[in-house]
């Protein structure tokens, strides 16, 4: 080996028969070069495994994670404007609603309408019944009342009759006479 770096090395040879070289190298340099290459390629293997891994591992991780999170977010954006426009759909279909449920208000309150004055019409009509009904019973007390006195009346003309002795004849004329005076309406009604 040496044979070999000595021969590259060798520029030309000088006067007095020694030989120049061009970089002075010798075993030890190429030595410790040799072993300065190997310390080197053994600390990158090394910090490869204990430290560029790591950090290449965090580095694609956050990655990842960031990635993550726009796709999230994207999602998120799109969930929002579709929840938007169903609120916006549901703020348009409030007034409808709104105007259903009114206009069952007012139905309602039409037919409760109609429902009351039927009722009141009702109680307005056994009112009236009732008050003819009472009349008519005050009209048979009265009609009853007025039997009452005729009877009296009559007997009362009986006992005068019976004090005055007189005959059947004189007693049926009285008693025709006083059934004109009362009139036969009384009678009948």
């Amino acid at each position: 080996m040496q044979t070999v770096i000595n021969a590259g090395i060798m520029l030309a040879e000088t006067g007095s028969g020694t030989m120049r070289r061009l970089f002075n190298l010798d075993l030890q340099l190429i030595t410790d070069s040799v072993l300065t290459i190997i310390a080197v390629f053994i600390l990158f293997l090394f910090l490869s495994r204990f430290l560029f891994d790591p950090v290449r591992k965090l580095l694609s991780n956050r990655s990842a994670k960031i990635a993550d999170d726009i796709e999230s977010a994207q999602k998120d954006k799109t969930d929002a404007a579709a929840m938007r426009a169903e609120y916006e759909e549901k703020l348009k279909s409030v007034d409808k609603e709104a105007e259903a449920i009114l206009a069952d208000a007012r139905k309602r309150g039409l037919e409760n309408e109609n429902r009351i004055i039927a009722q009141a019409k009702e109680e307005a009509a056994a009112i009236l019944e009732r008050a003819r009904t009472e009349a008519e019973l005050e009209k048979q007390k009265a009609a009853d009342e007025v039997k009452r006195e005729m009877i009296t009346i009559a007997s009362a003309m009986a006992s005068k009759v019976v004090a005055a002795n007189i005959d059947t004849a004189i007693q049926n004329s009285l008693i025709d006479e006083t059934l004109k005076e009362m009139g036969e309406s009384t009678w009948l009604s």
